[in-house]
């Protein structure tokens, strides 16, 4: 993914649609903050009455009241419900999870392999979507890439994802699978629901107050306990670690140390390829937060030293990759 294309296949999204006069006021009064305009699509966080993170979803909109909320498999019963239980009368949200399979065509050579396999318009940039055909096959391409190279998701037909995968495999895309993205996503600082992501930690805590707007009208679930929070300041703060580890990288939960105290503990650990070391993510106390930061993560036993990094991906921190 690095150097040329790969493809993963990966049909377990959960995928909802929601439509009808008033879906986007709805939404606005649900998630902590913006919506994407009509084309595009970004991710959207909901929260608890005490600021917790509930759920992630990726929020594509596809006209001014119609959207489709994508989200992580294990959460399709959960993130469905969020919706279902606060839908208003006259909105219609629908379950197509089991109807569609999605594929992650990623790396720098990816639009040349769709320029051989698609009629998609390629020039348009890092977050929209459109229709397309990918191998004479109806599809839907996302200009997004959880491995943090430029790339597409593909979404498609159930019956059509094996003509379509054959294709891209055929056109020179080498297989990966759900470890390699493990590695790569961790890379950029990527969270996933129910590790990084959890009622354990309020938004703030998680490092994701750009996704928060406490200056909108709407009063979404936790605004006025995220708003409190930001007043006293956080006492946990989300933390990429380059890490010296041996023969294991940190597991999820590992504790962190800091003078002999339990500071904090990872919520995610693997080796990142593209840049050679070991990498964790966690939460730390905020004082030991800084850049820089000499901490030790416990793997297994064992004290292992670790440095604070700077709050960016470690891999392509401008994007330029991904915006490519």
């Amino acid at each position: 993914m690095r150097d040329h294309v790969g493809v993963l296949d990966l049909p377990g999204f959960s995928r909802f649609s929601l439509t009808g006069e008033g879906a986007a006021d709805f939404l606005r009064g649900m998630v902590t903050g913006g919506l994407p305009k009509v084309g595009r699509m970004n991710l959207v966080y909901f929260s608890t009455d005490h600021g917790r993170i509930l759920t992630e979803m990726s929020c594509i909109r596809q006209g001014e009241d119609h959207f489709t909320m994508i989200t992580a498999a294990s959460a399709q019963w959960h993130d469905f419900e969020i919706l279902r239980k606060a839908l208003p009368a006259g909105l219609s949200l629908t379950d197509h999870s089991t109807e569609f399979g999605a594929m992650i065509v990623t790396g720098p050579k990816a639009r040349d392999l769709f320029a051989a396999l698609s009629d998609a318009d390629l020039t348009l940039g890092w977050l929209t979507h459109q229709q397309a055909t990918v191998a004479g096959k109806p599809a839907f391409l996302a200009r997004v890439s959880f491995a943090g190279e430029l790339g597409w998701e593909v979404h498609c037909a159930n019956a059509d994802q094996p003509a379509i995968y054959s294709a891209i495999l055929a056109a020179g895309a080498k297989p990966f699978g759900m470890y390699a993205l493990n590695s790569l996503r961790i890379e950029k600082g990527y969270r996933t629901w129910k590790g990084d992501l959890s009622t354990d930690y309020s938004l703030l805590e998680a490092g994701l107050g750009r996704f928060v707007k406490l200056d909108k009208p709407q009063d979404f679930p936790g605004k006025a306990a995220i708003q409190s929070e930001l007043q006293q300041g956080p006492k946990k703060a989300f933390v990429t670690l380059v890490v010296e580890a041996g023969e294991a990288d940190a597991p999820y939960m590992s504790c962190i140390w800091k003078d002999g105290e339990i500071v904090g503990e990872t919520t995610s650990g693997d080796w990142g390829y593209r840049v050679n070391a070991s990498i964790a993510l966690g939460t730390v106390r905020a004082d030991v937060a800084a850049p820089g930061s000499e901490v030790e993560v416990e793997i297994y036993g064992k004290m292992c030293r670790a440095v604070v990094q700077e709050d960016r991906p470690l891999w392509d921190p401008e994007n330029a990759r991904l915006r490519a």
